[in-house]
Formats: C-alpha cells, sequence, structure tokens
C-alpha cells in the first residue's frame, strides 16, 4: 500500500489544538457579548418597560444554572461533539445525540441570522444600502474568516471582544450619573406584587435571555483548547460573570437615562443612549456596535461547523460533511454549508422571530443537557481529575428551562 495512503488512514487530519485559557475566555466573552445587549435592549424595554433590568436578572439566573452543568461536562468530556456526546454519554441512543447535535447547530444558524439582521440597524446610521446587500456581504465575509483558520478566527474574535468591552465601558461612563437616580427610582424595578405584570417580565426575560446564549458554543471548540478539562471550565464561568454584570449595569443605565418609549423603538439603542446623554453623533458606539453584531455572528458559525465536525467524526453525519481541510485546519465544507443556510435565514424571518426562536431552542437543549448531567453524575461518580458542581444545579437547571418553555408557550394557547 502507498505509504501516503497509509498515512492518511492512519493519521486523519484533526483539529489544531493551541488555545489557551485567555484566549477560550475572550472568545466566550466574544459568544456572549455582541447582539444581545447591542441589539436587543431596546426590545426587551418594550415587553418588560421599567423591569427589563429584572428581566435580563431572571435570564442571567436561567443561563448560569446550566452554564455549570456544561462547565461540568466539558470537563468530563472535552470533545468537539459537545451536548450531543452528553446526551449519548448518560442516554447512548445515537438518534437522541444527533437530533440534539442538530437542534445546538440550529441554535447557532438562526441565532446568526438574527445577529446579522441586528447588523442592519447600526449601519443604517451611516448608510442606506438594501438591507438584503448588507446582510449577504456580513455572512459570506465571515463565512470565509471562518473557513481561514482557528487561531486567525479567534484572534480576530478577540479583537473584536476587545473593542465590544470597550463600547460597553464607554456606555458605563457616559451614563454612571443615571446610577445616582437608583436609589428613588428603585421602587419602578422592584418585583411587583400584582401577578398579572409577571407575564410581560418573563417575555422580557426571554428575549433577554438570548443576551446569554454562548457559554454552550465554547464547548464546541474543546478540542482547539489546551488542557481542555480544566481550562474550559473556568473560562465559561468566567465569561458568565463577567457578562452578568455588564448587561445589569448597562440595563439600568438605558432605563433610568432613556423615556421608555425611545429606547423601545430603537433599532439600535445603545447608539441612540450616546447621543442622548452626550449630544454628539454616536459615531464612535455605532461603529463598536457594528463590530459587536459582526463577532456574535462569527462565534455561532464556527460552533456550528465544529459541531458539524463533532457529529461527522463520531460517526452520527456522514464522514464528507466534517472533512478537514489540510492547509487550513478547519471544516470548510460544514462551514460553506451553514453559511449558505444562515444567509437564508437572514433574509427571511424578522429579528425579534429570530431570537425567540433561538431563546426556545437553547432552553430546550439546556433541559436536555440537564438531565444528561443528573444521569452522569449518579453514574459515574466524580472522576479525578474533573471539575464537578453539586447535584441541585443540574436539577435547577432542568426545572427553570422547563418552566420557562412551558410559560412561554401558554402565551400562544388561546
Amino acid at each position: 500500500m502507498d505509504t501516503r495512503l497509509q498515512k492518511t488512514i492512519k493519521d486523519p487530519e484533526k483539529l489544531k489544538r493551541s488555545l489557551s485559557l485567555p484566549l477560550i475566555t475572550f472568545y466566550g466573552l466574544g459568544t456572549i457579548l455582541g447582539a444581545g445587549i447591542y441589539v436587543l435592549i431596546g426590545e426587551v424595554a418594550a415587553e418588560a418597560g421599567f423591569h427589563a433590568p429584572l428581566s435580563f436578572l431572571l435570564a442571567s439566573f436561567i443561563a448560569g444554572f446550566s452554564a455549570f452543568s456544561f462547565a461540568e461536562l466539558s470537563s468530563r468530556y472535552p470533545k468537539s461533539a459537545g451536548p450531543a456526546l452528553y446526551m449519548h454519554s448518560a442516554f447512548g441512543f445515537q438518534l437522541l445525540s444527533t437530533v440534539v447535535g442538530i437542534l445546538v447547530i440550529s441554535i447557532g444558524v438562526i441565532s446568526a441570522a438574527a445577529i446579522s439582521k441586528g447588523f442592519t440597524g447600526y449601519l443604517h446610521v451611516f448608510f442606506d444600502f438594501p438591507d438584503w446587500l448588507a446582510i449577504s456581504g456580513i455572512v459570506i465575509s465571515l463565512g470565509l474568516i471562518a473557513i481561514w483558520g482557528i487561531n486567525e478566527s479567534v484572534f480576530t474574535i478577540s479583537l473584536m471582544t476587545t473593542i465590544e468591552l470597550l463600547g460597553l465601558l464607554i456606555i458605563i461612563w457616559i451614563g454612571k450619573d443615571s446610577l445616582l437616580l437608583l436609589p428613588e427610582r428603585m421602587p419602578e424595578m422592584l418585583p411587583p406584587s400584582d401577578l398579572r405584570e409577571w407575564p410581560t417580565i418573563f417575555s422580557g426575560a426571554i428575549l433577554a435571555f438570548y443576551a446569554f446564549i454562548g457559554f454552550e458554543d465554547m464547548v464546541s471548540v474543546a478540542e482547539e483548547i489546551k488542557e481542555p478539562k480544566k481550562n474550559l471550565p473556568r473560562a465559561i464561568i468566567i465569561s458568565l460573570f463577567v457578562t452578568t454584570f455588564l448587561y445589569i449595569t448597562i440595563a439600568l443605565i438605558a432605563i433610568l437615562a432613556m423615556p421608555i418609549d425611545q429606547l423601545a423603538g430603537s433599532h439600535a439603542p445603545l447608539a441612540m443612549l450616546y447621543q442622548y446623554k452626550t449630544g454628539s453623533p454616536p459615531t464612535l458606539i455605532t461603529l463598536i456596535s457594528l463590530f459587536a453584531v459582526i463577532n456574535g455572528a462569527l462565534v455561532q458559525i464556527i460552533m456550528g461547523s465544529r459541531v458539524l465536525y463533532g457529529l461527522s467524526s463520531q460517526g452520527w453525519l456522514p464522514a464528507a460533511i466534517g472533512k478537514i481541510h489540510p492547509r487550513t485546519r478547519t471544516p470548510v465544507r460544514a462551514t460553506l454549508l451553514l453559511t449558505a443556510i444562515i444567509l437564508v435565514m437572514a433574509l427571511w424571518l424578522p429579528l425579534v422571530t429570530l431570537a425567540r426562536i433561538t431563546s426556545l431552542i437553547t432552553l430546550a437543549v439546556f433541559a436536555c443537557i440537564n438531565a444528561a448531567l443528573l444521569v452522569i453524575k449518579r453514574r459515574e461518580g466524580t472522576p479525578m481529575g474533573v471539575q464537578t458542581y453539586p447535584g441541585w444545579i443540574p436539577l435547577a437547571g432542568l426545572f427553570t428551562s422547563s418552566l420557562i418553555i412551558f410559560l412561554e408557550l401558554m402565551r400562544f394557547l388561546p
């Protein structure tokens, strides 16, 4: 047999393990920050009014339980298949595992489509491009970056994440005086005793939950992380706490600084907030917002392509889909496929619809993953070298995710 053929059989192309804790943390921040706060803060305010910060806080609790579950599972099984592998390890059903993997990919596709849609709101501050042209240009460009290479992609994400953080810190700085109003305005924001107001808060939390989606994407690059059993759980938890602090602070400033009706009606809410507080054109914050939105879409493309790779490497999808290019060491076919689907979705559905669909599918996946961890913890105990958390955490994650799905579906019943 030809020696080159023997090498191909014995040593198939694999992903490059090169991401350190700082890089994967910035990758995580890039997955969570972005379109959620830059685009949806106005939509959350439209749903929950003065209780928008409460909606964000509720969303962080809902997401937080599952974040800790993902952290433990990523330490137990540091593989790119992520949630699909976790389900297979718990229940042993290939079909169920594949379905969950496809749901995770759907989250990335729909989320990237929503993010690309949000891109146009900020772009219109500068240019009056047709939406279809702007969306097509950004989605295709990001697909090419994702194909380029994981180091290059994560470096790009880290750079844009730094810019995102700078933008949020600018908003906090220019709005810090509004926080002085918090003691007198706090009664308006506290949980209401009137139960009739809670449906709007939960509805706002469903939209706000979209802003916390992303830590589950981090597990999809597990095979490209150095010491993943240690570094990946740490990065997930750090990313969650940093973004929660930023979101709650930004939500408070937005509600205190601007009339609700103006905030709720804006397609570029942070740009409007900047202009409202400074009286200056929102050029800088709009540019930063564009970077933030682009960053979120790039992360979703990378995540979806890695899950497709993971499913194909497990033999649950055709091997051709997850084939690694020998030069870029990236799953080119999977990336091209997802880029095409994202483009169609972004051109087809409105932003809020995309965000709500993403949140509901994500909650369903979270419920499954928490259930899987409960089974695994009971069966396998605590292996050496694995980061574990108390059993009540996945139980709480299963309960809260299922409850929010139920409440959201009840809204559509007559």
